[in-house]
């Protein structure tokens, strides 16, 4: 059922059930179904790109002064960005967003008065909405990006609390599978012989 579930168009579902289909993507975690939920990350990667009219939507991780894109979704043909490619982490527009240089929706990058003092990307960006991924113990770990070659003044405050909440259960999920992985060193380690 939740296979079929996911696909789904976006657009047959009101705004509220938006939020309903991507929480029940990324927050049903039992542990027999880890290997669905990470293979649906995409699917909502590529949901949010819809429903927000945008070219590219991304999730960083922040890793040694590099921001590395680890999941991405875009059209075959606007694809401009690769999953494990990866820039100086002070010359992304996704720093500036966490540090407050830049606001979270900017709905025509061209109009932005912070605009001027911005990193030039390799293509063009017309409207970029941007939000930290915090984990539980306050780290930032990255962010999740959205973008277009184009403005889009149709953006508003509800789209970015959709990226907001996507970006908090993606926080959960990263902190689950750390937790996962801690408990199965810790088993490990009560499981290794004594020297």
């Amino acid at each position: 059922m939740l296979l079929n579930s996911l696909l789904c168009d976006p657009k047959d579902y009101a705004p509220d059930a938006f939020e309903v289909r991507v929480s029940e993507l990324l927050v049903a975690t039992p542990d027999g179904c880890d290997a669905l939920i990470d293979g649906a990350v995409p699917e909502v990667l590529r949901m949010l790109r819809e429903y927000l009219h945008m070219d590219v939507v991304f999730v960083s991780e922040f890793v040694d002064g590099r921001r590395v894109f680890r999941q991405v979704e875009a059209e075959p043909a606007k694809r401009l960005i690769e999953i494990g490619q990866s820039d100086a982490l002070e010359q992304s527009f996704c720093q500036r967003v966490v540090d407050g240089r830049l606001p979270r929706l900017v709905r025509n990058l061209g109009t932005e008065p912070a605009a001027a003092s911005l990193p030039r990307p390799p293509f063009p960006i017309g409207a970029h909405l941007s939000v930290p991924v915090v984990l539980s113990d306050g780290r930032v770990y990255g962010t999740l990006c959205s973008f277009s070659a184009a403005a889009n003044e149709a953006l508003t405050q509800r789209d970015l609390k959709k990226l907001e909440m996507s970006a908090k259960l993606t926080a959960r999920r990263l902190d689950q599978e750390h937790a996962r992985k801690a408990g199965h060193a810790t088993a490990g380690a009560a499981l290794s012989p004594v020297a």
